[in-house]
C-alpha cells in the first residue's frame, strides 16, 4: 500500500475510531474533570506538531484550557523541566518512539501530573510512560509522509474536546467527518490538474488562521518532504507584519479559507493579494467567495462547523503534494533523506 492508498483511506479509519474509542475517550476525560487540571502540557514533533497546533486551539476555545506547547530539549539536553503542577501533560506521536517526546511524559508522571498518550503505537515507549492512552487505530502507514495518522491526531484532540465539554451537539459534529472527508477526496482530478500546472514550482507561502493554521502548517510540510518545494507557513495575521513583501506579481500563495470566524479577513487579505500585489492563489476552501478569486482552487463542503475544518481542508491538499511531487517525476513512496521514524533526543 502507497501513500495515494493511505490518503484514501482515511474516511474508514475516522468512521471505525469513532464507533471503538468513545467509551475511552470520555473515561479520560472524567479523569481529567476530576484531576481539575489548570492547562495543557503538549509535546510533538513534525506533523504531530501540527496537530498540537490544532489542540492548542480547540482546546483553548472549547474546553476554556490554555494549551503550552513544550520544548522537548529543555527535558533531555538541557535537563531544565519547567514545573508540571496541576498540569495535563499529552505527548502527541504517530510512532511513540522519539526519546525527546517520551522525556516530557515521564519528568510529568514523575511530577505527579496527569499524563496522555496520544499514539498509533499502544505497546510504544511514549505509551507506557504515560498513565492513560488513546489508540489512533490508524493501522500500519507504510508511507514515509504522514497522512491517515495525522487525520487520526485530530479526530482524538477533537473528540476529547467534545468529551470534555459535555455538548451532545459537539459529538453529533463529530459523526460527520468521514462524509465531509469522503467528500474532499474528490477533488483528486482536480489536484492532479493543478499540479501538473504547478510542476516547476519550487517555492511558495502557505496561510491559514485560526484552526486552519494547522492545516497550512502540515500544507507546507508535505510540500517541503515530498515535492522538494521550500514552503514557508504564515498565520495570516502574521504574514501581513512583514512577510507579505515576498508578494511581488506570480508570487504562489496557497491558502486555506473556510467558513468561520476568520473568513472575513482571509477573504480580505486574498483580495489585497490578488488586486494588489498580483500572486497567484491556489485555495482551498468551502466558500464560494474565496474560490472566486483564486487563480487554482479545490472546494470542500460546507458541512462542518469551523472547529473540525482542519479534519477535511488538509486532505485536498494531501492529494496536491502527492501529485506534485509525481508531476515533478519524484517517488512519493521515498522522500530523500526521510525514515518513517525519526529518533530524536
Amino acid at each position: 500500500m502507497g501513500l495515494r492508498e493511505e490518503i484514501f483511506e482515511q474516511p474508514s479509519i475516522l468512521r471505525n475510531w469513532l464507533e471503538s474509542q468513545l467509551g475511552n475517550v470520555d473515561q479520560i476525560a472524567q479523569a481529567i474533570r476530576e484531576r481539575q487540571v489548570d492547562y495543557v502540557f503538549l509535546a510533538a514533533r513534525g506533523t504531530s506538531d501540527h496537530a498540537g497546533v490544532y489542540a492548542q486551539y480547540l482546546w483553548g476555545s472549547l474546553n476554556r484550557l490554555p494549551v503550552a506547547l513544550a520544548a522537548p530539549s529543555l527535558f533531555t539536553k538541557y535537563a531544565e523541566w519547567p514545573r508540571l503542577h496541576n498540569a495535563l501533560v499529552v505527548g502527541l506521536s504517530q510512532s511513540g518512539e522519539s526519546p525527546d517526546i517520551v522525556s516530557v511524559l515521564a519528568e510529568g508522571r514523575r511530577q505527579g501530573a496527569l499524563t496522555l498518550a496520544i499514539t498509533n503505537a499502544i505497546h510504544s515507549p511514549l505509551a507506557q510512560a504515560a498513565e492513560y492512552n488513546i489508540d489512533l487505530q490508524a493501522g500500519v502507514e507504510k508511507a514515509v509522509a504522514a497522512t491517515k495518522t495525522y487525520t487520526a491526531e485530530l479526530m482524538a484532540v477533537a473528540t476529547l474536546a467534545a468529551a470534555l465539554s459535555g455538548d451532545g451537539g459537539h459529538l453529533a459534529a463529530l459523526r460527520r467527518v468521514p462524509a465531509a472527508v469522503d467528500e474532499a477526496l474528490r477533488q483528486d482530478e482536480a489536484a492532479s490538474k493543478i499540479a501538473t500546472r504547478c510542476r516547476e514550482l519550487t517555492q511558495c507561502v502557505v496561510l491559514g488562521r485560526g484552526y486552519d493554521y494547522a492545516t497550512a502548517l502540515e500544507w507546507a510540510l508535505k510540500l517541503k518532504e515530498l515535492a522538494y518545494v521550500f514552503a514557508d507557513a504564515y498565520s495570516a495575521a502574521d504574514f501581513q507584519h512583514g512577510p507579505i513583501a515576498l508578494a511581488a506579481p506570480g508570487f504562489p500563495v496557497f491558502a486555506v479559507a473556510t467558513h468561520g470566524a476568520m473568513l472575513s479577513d482571509m477573504l480580505a487579505l486574498l483580495r489585497r493579494l490578488r488586486n494588489e500585489n498580483g500572486a497567484e492563489l491556489l485555495v482551498i476552501s468551502d466558500s464560494d467567495e474565496a474560490i472566486d478569486l483564486a487563480q487554482s482552487a479545490l472546494r470542500l463542503t460546507a458541512d462542518l462547523p469551523e472547529w473540525l475544518s482542519p479534519l477535511a481542508s488538509i486532505v485536498p491538499a494531501q492529494l496536491f503534494c502527492y501529485h506534485l511531487t509525481v508531476a515533478k517525476g519524484y517517488d512519493p513512496e521515498a522522500p530523500r533523506g526521510l525514515h518513517k521514524v525519526t529518533l530524536t533526543h
